[in-house]
């Protein structure tokens, strides 16, 4: 279609109004913006403070343990060396056992040769 020249008018839309918004919006807004700094703000942060403390209570309460624990092992590592010893004095009760049979034998033996 050469030789056709349309008119800019043709082709252009008609200028969107501008957007009403009742004052009522407005208020709502508004109460929400105050709601919203009055209540929750104040309640977000007394929220994250207690979090905080029940971590350091956590965090004292575990340093706690750990010195308890500390403490338990230092005091338990002696076990092993006692459980060798009650081994050691098992064989030995054994073995004394043994050795006063035999001297009753001698007692025997002795006081039957002093009659």
């Amino acid at each position: 279609m050469p030789g056709f020249a349309a008119s800019p008018a043709a082709f252009s839309l008609p200028l969107p109004q501008p957007a009403v918004i009742p004052d009522a919006v407005y208020t709502i807004w508004w109460i929400g913006l105050i709601v919203t700094l009055v209540v929750f703000v104040p309640l977000a942060v007394y929220s994250l403070h207690r979090t905080w403390r029940s971590a350091r209570s956590i965090q004292r309460y575990a340093a706690e343990t750990l010195q308890a624990a500390t403490g338990i092992a230092r005091n338990t590592v002696n076990v092993r060396a006692l459980d060798a010893t009650i081994e050691v004095a098992s064989d030995m009760l054994g073995a004394a056992g043994a050795v006063a049979r035999k001297l009753d034998t001698v007692a025997g033996v002795l006081e039957q040769r002093s009659r």
